[in-house]
């Protein structure tokens, strides 16, 4: 593959070049998710969560594991704050058991999968579960500031953000464009302050008050 001399540079110091694009993708994703929230309306999980959750996609063995650990971590957290509610425990102490509950059901999942010969599920790296285990502590907070089907909404459009993250991540268009011109990732700069002074309604809000715009 044709690569910069900037990329060429980084090879030459030894950092890998799948490091080197991943690290390049970053604010192509981060400004795509800016966009997303800014300009059509969809909230998620803030900007780091589904950031993340792209990411931890790209360090699985396929999407469908990374959409599997995904639902069963938030499904699972959604659980557990029922199972402990009677028990009135103050949040952290709550979080921490949750996160314990949610680790040993993800062992039990890649148990399971290496039972079945899912070689691909057993063999998920620690990292990417473990980043997507965090996403419980935004769920639960959530769950307690704006209850159950907020969190639920919230944590499917992180996961539609992160599919979709995933698939430009993985684009083998623009993994050669960035190898060749790896100085466009500064052009998010002034994207991102074009969003940041964004005064306009979202999609979201057009689709929402199209009744009442139509009396206007």
């Amino acid at each position: 593959m044709q690569t910069s001399p900037i990329i060429d540079f980084f090879l030459g110091q030894g950092v890998p070049f799948a490091t080197v694009i991943l690290i390049l993708m970053l604010p192509i994703i981060a400004t795509f998710i800016a966009f997303l929230r800014q300009v059509v309306g969809i909230k998620a999980f803030g900007i780091y969560a589904p950031l993340i959750v792209t990411f931890a996609f790209l360090a699985t063995n396929g999407l469908k594991y990374g959409i599997a650990i995904f639902v069963t971590v938030i499904f699972s957290g959604m659980l557990m704050r029922f199972v402990l509610k009677p028990f009135r425990l103050l949040y952290l102490p709550r979080v921490a058991i949750m996160l314990t509950a949610v680790a040993m059901l993800i062992l039990g999942i890649l148990v399971i999968g290496g039972e079945f010969k899912r070689t691909g599920l057993a063999a998920v790296s620690i990292f990417p579960i473990l980043i997507m285990i965090t996403i419980v502590e935004k769920f639960v907070a959530v769950q307690i500031e704006k209850g159950d089907w907020a969190a639920i909404k919230l944590a499917i459009e992180t996961l539609i953000i992160s599919i979709v993250g995933f698939f430009i991540a993985s684009s083998s268009t623009l993994i050669h464009f960035l190898a060749l011109y790896p100085w466009i990732v500064f052009l998010t700069i002034p994207i991102n302050i074009i969003l940041g002074k964004w005064t306009g309604l979202r999609i979201s809000e057009y689709i929402r008050f199209r009744k009442i715009m139509r009396h206007l």
